[in-house]
């Protein structure tokens, strides 16, 4: 931080893939802003990332527009073929009941894996390259609301003072609370596991989803490592008890349960790291805005993840929220003014709350093992499997590739 001026056009708190998108996304349109972007990490934890997240063809369109993408495309495996199953974990067979083909357009995968740390690191190196302040080891200790700016206070006593402030401080955001603003919430009891194996045959890009009665069970494909290995990522929901159980067992415990849901096509399995559980719910905030604050990412919506569709709800978010702040500025309005940020929290309220409903009635429809309901579902995809017309645009919603998109997310500049 610029020791000789404590005041910015926009701070975001967290230095998260979403808070870095939404200072990126708008430095680079409007380089005549000053922005910062405050957090509490100690610098360099996020390098001990070693987990890895589903990027949509939109929100790579919006790294590409950002100058991430060049960086980020050599370590990125893209997803070539999804397939989607429904059984019992000890079924002999799983029948294949749903399948997508892996392109939104000639050339263009649907999705990619990322490596969490490459994305983090692209970004960050962009937001030097535009001049952000990067103020991290610190966080947030509160703030007061003016009517021209608001009085941000940090941790170490330090007062900075800006137009805007963006809280994508996670889901238990604290920044949301201290904003006064409610959320809709509730625990699903179920834990998801995430961990990287490493298998004998290759993925071929090809990305699994096995409904399992405890919940989904989700194979990803990762580009293979620095010696070759063929490797991919593990999204595995269980029930919280049993998940607590499964990660504190020894190694051999561990994968013996992992090999009866993942299965024996890719040959020997052997995990990578550390798996670690995190538990399931869903949180939906009752207001994205209000002066001079706005909630971005998991501080605005926390959804179940089997949709793969998280971190993408939270790249819309900050291509939104780019979009109305330099479009506000360029018109000589005033970028923390209610009125233009209640243009963000119309754009992208219905959206989320639309997809928090989807994943919570997926997850109640496919995490039991009740009869009569899996003949149900089971037809139910057999019958999109069908349907090309139905398929395709699944793809595109999962694609995240609208019409309504922001710039960014269509590929186009802001």
């Amino acid at each position: 931080m610029d020791a000789r001026d404590n005041r910015f056009d926009v701070i975001v708190a967290g230095a998260g893939y979403v808070g870095l998108a939404v200072a990126v996304g708008i430095a680079q349109a409007r380089p005549n802003l000053s922005i910062a972007v405050v957090d509490a990490a100690p610098a360099g934890v996020w390098k001990k990332d070693t987990r890895a997240s589903a990027i949509a063809a939109a929100a790579t369109r919006m790294l590409d527009q950002l100058g991430c993408w060049e960086e980020i495309a050599p370590n990125a495996q893209a997803m070539t073929e999804m397939i989607v199953t429904d059984s019992r974990t000890a079924d002999p067979v799983r029948p294949v009941l749903l399948t997508f083909d892996g392109e939104v357009a000639p050339g263009e995968a649907f999705a990619h894996m990322v490596a969490n740390r490459d994305l983090n690191a692209a970004l960050r190196r962009r937001a030097v390259q535009l001049d952000i302040d990067l103020i991290e080891g610190v966080g947030v200790s509160g703030f007061e609301e003016g009517v021209q700016e608001t009085i941000v206070h940090l941790a170490d006593g330090i007062g900075l003072r800006t137009r805007l402030l963006v809280a994508a401080d996670g889901v238990r955001s604290r920044l949301r609370d201290m904003a006064g603003i409610r959320t809709v919430s509730w625990n699903y009891g179920q834990s998801g596991i995430v961990c990287t194996v490493h298998h004998e045959r290759p993925h071929m890009g090809r990305a699994e989803e096995h409904f399992l009665p405890a919940g989904p069970f989700a194979i990803l494909p990762l580009k293979p490592d620095e010696k070759g290995g063929n490797r991919s990522s593990i999204v595995w929901t269980e029930r919280t008890e049993d998940a607590d159980r499964l990660v504190a067992e020894d190694d051999i415990v561990f994968e013996a349960e992992l090999e009866t849901r993942f299965g024996f096509k890719l040959g020997e399995i052997r995990v990578a790291d550390k798996p670690r559980a995190w538990p399931l719910g869903l949180t939906l905030a009752r207001d994205f805005v209000k002066p001079r604050f706005a909630l971005a990412g998991d501080a605005a919506h926390g959804i179940h993840p089997i949709a793969g569709q998280g971190l993408n709800l939270g790249f819309k978010d900050a291509a939104a929220l780019a979009e109305v702040v330099v479009e506000a500025d360029r018109l000589g309005q005033d970028i923390g003014a209610i009125d233009v940020l209640e243009r963000y929290q119309l754009w992208r309220r219905f959206d989320t709350f639309q997809m928090g409903a989807t994943t919570d009635v997926l997850n109640r429809m496919f995490s039991n093992d009740f009869g009569p309901l899996r003949a149900v579902r089971d037809f139910g995809l057999g019958l999109v499997e069908r349907m090309p017309r139905m398929k395709d645009f699944f793809i595109r919603q999962a694609s995240g590739l609208s019409e309504r998109a922001p710039r960014l997310l269509r590929g186009e500049p802001i």
